[in-house]
């Protein structure tokens, strides 16, 4: 990389003064992109894309407050204090990632509570768009001339005079540490391309990708915190660690940690709500139950019509009477004797009873 000074206003439009900076378009960038690629893995997951919108409000809630708050309490307090109003000026810059970090875990927590999802199920799906977000924020940070390196003697470095601006320093030349991390985000979005297309994609562990970013996101920002210039000197002078440093050291530790349990684990991932289960376990349980009352009530009516066929016939059996036809039989017609007697006799017999007959009368 050439040595160059970076003097770029930060503001692409004026109007009076209002202002729109690259900063804000590029977080724009930052949660479209994000939207796109938490939608590409929900759906890929079994979800629907009505889940990825419902989170992109959670989504530029966690980051605007989370990173705010968190730039302001790991770093900028004291002018906080003497300005309240500057910590709404979020246009203006300063924002923290590992704030944006704890705004985006306490989100996903609250929105997979609601859908029935399981934590690392989301955080698995948001990985990508945290491996963007991470690298498209750090070229908003060189837009505004911010979280600048420290001073180089090598071959290559940038002069950043809107940085000395605000810091009455003499302009040197100084590590473009916005460039590395942002050079890091991308790398770190190579490596989840990787480890998801080794581990077959859906057959991965739950819980890997999620902690794949964590192990190479955060142990590349300890190693790139050795060449920015220090933000909270009073402490990180007396640590002998930037704060970067002393934030992200636990975070890799976790990443590499839910890399083996995710692994040695192998829970299958999948964008399952338990909700959805459980509403259809209760909708067959109820078609059960119908089904249930619907035959007893059947059985019921059929006891009820045997009940009453049973009582004329009871009634007929103390009289003696004959039995009476039910309603569905028909009645019977009484045969004559005499017809009976007559059918039995031979024809001789019939005739010689005729030829008496004819005498007689």
């Amino acid at each position: 990389m050439p040595k160059f000074t970076w003097d770029l206003d930060p503001a692409i439009l004026h109007i009076g003064s209002w202002e729109l900076r690259y900063y804000s378009l590029i977080f724009v960038a930052v949660f479209l992109g994000g939207y796109q690629l938490l939608r590409w893995q929900i759906e890929r997951g079994g979800g629907e894309e009505r889940d990825a919108s419902d989170f992109f409000v959670y989504g530029v809630l966690a980051v605007l407050i989370g990173a705010r708050l968190g730039h302001v309490v790991f770093y900028d307090y004291e002018k906080a204090m003497n300005d309240p109003l500057w910590v709404l000026q979020i246009w203006t810059g300063g924002l923290s990632s590992h704030g944006a970090v704890i705004g985006l875990i306490v989100a996903m927590w609250r929105f997979t509570k609601t859908k029935g999802i399981p934590f690392l199920e989301g955080a698995d799906r948001f990985a990508f768009s945290a491996a963007l977000g991470a690298t498209l924020v750090r070229i908003g940070n060189f837009f505004n001339s911010e979280i600048v390196g420290r001073v180089t003697d090598q071959s290559w470095g940038v002069k950043f005079p809107r940085y000395v601006e605000k810091h009455g320093e003499e302009i040197l030349y100084r590590n473009p540490t916005q460039l590395y991390e942002a050079t890091l985000g991308i790398l770190v979005f190579c490596g989840l391309l990787l480890a998801d297309k080794a581990f077959g994609k859906e057959r991965r562990p739950r819980g890997l990708l999620i902690s794949v970013f964590f192990l190479l996101y955060f142990t590349g920002r300890i190693f790139i915190e050795n060449f920015k210039e220090l933000q909270v000197r009073s402490i990180e002078e007396a640590a002998g660690f930037t704060m970067g440093q002393m934030l992200s050291t636990p975070c890799a530790l976790l990443g590499l940690f839910g890399v083996i349990a995710s692994i040695k684990r192998k829970e299958p991932v999948g964008w399952i709500s338990e909700f959805d289960n459980g509403e259809g376990d209760e909708d067959d349980e109820d078609d059960e139950d119908d089904e249930d009352d619907n035959a007893d009530a059947g059985s019921g009516a059929s006891d009820a019509d045997a009940s009453d066929d049973a009582k004329p016939e009871a009634a007929d059996s103390d009289t003696g009477a004959a039995k009476r036809p039910g309603p569905s039989e028909p009645a019977k017609p009484a045969r004559d004797s005499d017809v009976d007697e007559e059918f039995g006799r031979s024809e001789e017999e019939r005739r010689k009873l005729t030829h008496e007959h004819d005498r007689n009368s």
